[in-house]
């Protein structure tokens, strides 16, 4: 299984690459797939993820329960419904009523466990405390 695992976390990790420059495509949940593969197929491309200048800090902090900052969340929310909008509105326009459910209920799922479940980082501000 290992290596199924490796190759869906090298896979995940290039779509959350790409989510970067591609606007519709998320980031954050590519890269939370990626460290929960390779944590399950490589010890070290998991420490290499976990250590990266540039994912590495905020995979770190999911995984120890600390959660991600406010401003993940609410980019996050605001692509995810950006995204299932577009989606829906052409799914409107061909008449697929289950598929519009379908999305309504994944992105209301998504967004209830972002901001119910998952934990907001609460950052130092320079000059308290």
């Amino acid at each position: 299984m290992k290596p199924f695992y490796n190759a869906a976390g090298v896979l995940a990790l290039l779509l959350g690459i790409l989510g970067i420059f591609l606007p519709l495509l998320p980031t954050t949940p590519f890269l939370l797939l990626a460290s929960w593969c390779f944590a399950r197929g490589s010890e070290r491309l998991h420490g290499w993820l976990l250590s990266h200048r540039v994912f590495g800090e905020y995979l770190r902090n999911f995984e120890a329960g600390r959660g991600i900052p406010l401003k993940a969340k609410i980019v996050a929310t605001a692509m995810l419904w950006t995204s299932l909008l577009l989606a829906i509105g052409r799914l409107l326009e061909s008449d697929r009523p289950l598929l519009v459910g379908v999305l309504l209920l994944t992105g209301a799922g998504v967004s209830i466990y972002l901001w119910r479940y998952l934990p907001t980082l609460r950052l130092e501000r320079p000059g308290r405390g």
